[in-house]
């Protein structure tokens, strides 16, 4: 969705996050650390997510285009294609020369200039035969002013005087759904129940989660859940209420403020750490996961917001942390047409072979296999370290079972040495970085040199 005021809107989630759980409504304050996120299936958990926007992916922008590359998205590593709204875009208030992907003028469509729906099928299939997974965006909250909702008003929020409202003021190319409208739910319940029986969809990317009711996603779940256990639910949203009994995970927005205010205003790298510790772990429920994002339709694109070599630093990072992370379609070849509001109402298609940046796509299939190649980078343990330079360098370590990883990133554009905590350090040897390192430069444990925006995993087999 078009969301210019993104963090404001994730603060206003958070606030709002006391509407699911009955017994804790009267509270103050949810102390969301004794909260249970809902049980995650392990294929979520070491999932790689890609998105794809299929208006830009190809010449065409259609869903041949995205079929055509299928082998490609493969041979990445990825593990869940999420398709970016597939139904019919409004013309009425439009916004810009196509219109805004999440002003759907029929949720039981399929986007014309996209193909069919056999189109969709064949898409589907092809991932399903390449052991990978398809989701699709569900724009719940708010329908174009042309849908063919319209011919039934009550679906519909109102002002006082009679008129249908969008959902914001500055949202003016949707309009509001009534969820107090027992039909509303209906119709939107029945419509995510034909998704996922007769695409064989294995899970919906919800837009504006939080400001659908709560417990509205909770009964669709239990719903969907009959049709395709397993199913994943993904929330638009920084809301902890969420989490609980609805969806699987959620947008890691404080980490991507973290992320800009560190790479983009000059915030020391202490920042990252922090916002983990307070943002997520203190303020989300117990095993809560978060999507991990640095790029994205909504944002500019990461190498245009951090440059190119601070942008693979900020996916290594991302690639090792904890949660499931995204790539947004174009990352991996180091893409730089422009996204976000206003490209997002328009046909910019990624150019697929930028010049210079030849490196990316080697880069990121070597983070992904590492990524599934160990456990301890899936599901394992986050721990902190300390270092000597943390105005400019992060350090933590995964643990495992049966291994130990440490990441290390200078998230700086000058060379930094810095010292890093940790128990064990000769244990340590490289396994992953990023160029070779300069001569006579310090490589492993404790004590390390890196380049500009350099980074450098570590890897400890644990004796049994």
């Amino acid at each position: 969705m078009m969301h210019p005021h993104l963090y404001r809107r994730a603060a206003v989630s958070l606030l709002l996050a006391f509407s699911c759980l009955p017994a804790l409504r009267a509270a103050a304050q949810v102390d969301w650390t004794a909260v249970q996120a809902r049980p995650t299936p392990a294929w979520i958990r070491e999932a790689v997510v890609y998105e794809v926007f299929p208006r830009q992916f190809s010449a065409k922008g259609d869903f041949a285009g995205v079929t055509a590359r299928m082998d490609d998205m493969k041979a990445l590593g990825v593990d869940v294609l999420w398709l970016m709204p597939v139904h019919p875009v409004g013309r009425l208030k439009a916004k810009g020369a196509f219109g805004s992907p999440y002003a759907v003028k029929d949720y039981y469509g399929i986007n014309p200039d996209y193909g069919t729906k056999d189109d969709l099928h064949r898409l589907v299939e092809a991932a399903h035969a390449r052991g990978m997974k398809v989701i699709i965006d569900i724009v719940a909250n708010h329908t174009a002013w042309d849908s063919v909702m319209m011919s039934n008003p009550g679906f519909y929020k109102h002002d006082a005087e009679g008129h249908i409202i969008p959902p914001h003021p500055e949202w003016a190319d949707v309009a509001a759904l009534n969820y107090g409208n027992a039909e509303t739910r209906r119709y939107m319940r029945d419509m995510l129940k034909y998704w996922a029986r007769d695409f064989r969809l294995d899970g919906i990317r919800c837009d504006v989660a939080s400001e659908v009711p709560t417990d509205f996603w909770e009964d669709v779940r239990r719903d969907l859940e009959e049709i395709r256990p397993g199913f994943l639910m993904l929330a638009e949203a920084s809301k902890p209420e969420l989490l609980v009994h609805a969806f699987d995970l959620d947008y890691s927005w404080p980490m991507l403020g973290a992320l800009n205010k560190v790479l983009m205003e000059g915030a020391p790298a202490s920042e990252v750490r922090r916002t983990w510790e307070e943002s997520e772990q203190a303020a989300f429920p117990r095993g809560a996961l978060h999507l991990r994002i640095s790029d994205d339709h909504d944002e500019p694109r990461a190498i245009s917001r951090f440059g190119w070599t601070a942008a693979l630093a900020a996916s290594a990072m991302e690639l090792t942390l904890d949660g499931v992370p995204l790539l947004y379609n174009g990352m991996e070849v180091g893409d730089a047409s422009e996204s976000g509001d206003p490209a997002l109402f328009e046909k910019v298609p990624i150019f697929w072979e930028p010049k210079g940046r030849e490196s990316f796509r080697d880069t990121y299939v070597r983070l992904i296999s590492l990524r599934h190649r160990h456990l301890a980078l899936q599901g394992g343990t986050v721990v902190w370290l300390e270092n000597s330079a943390p105005q400019n360098v992060v350090s933590f370590l995964r643990r495992g079972e049966s291994e130990e990883f440490v990441t290390v990133v200078n998230f700086s554009n000058r060379p930094q040495a810095a010292t890093v905590r940790v128990e064990n350090a000769p244990d340590f040897g490289v396994e992953l970085q990023s160029g070779a390192a300069a001569s006579g430069a310090k490589i492993g444990l404790p004590e390390v040199s890196l380049g500009a925006f350099e980074w450098r995993i570590y890897r400890r087999p644990l004796k049994p």
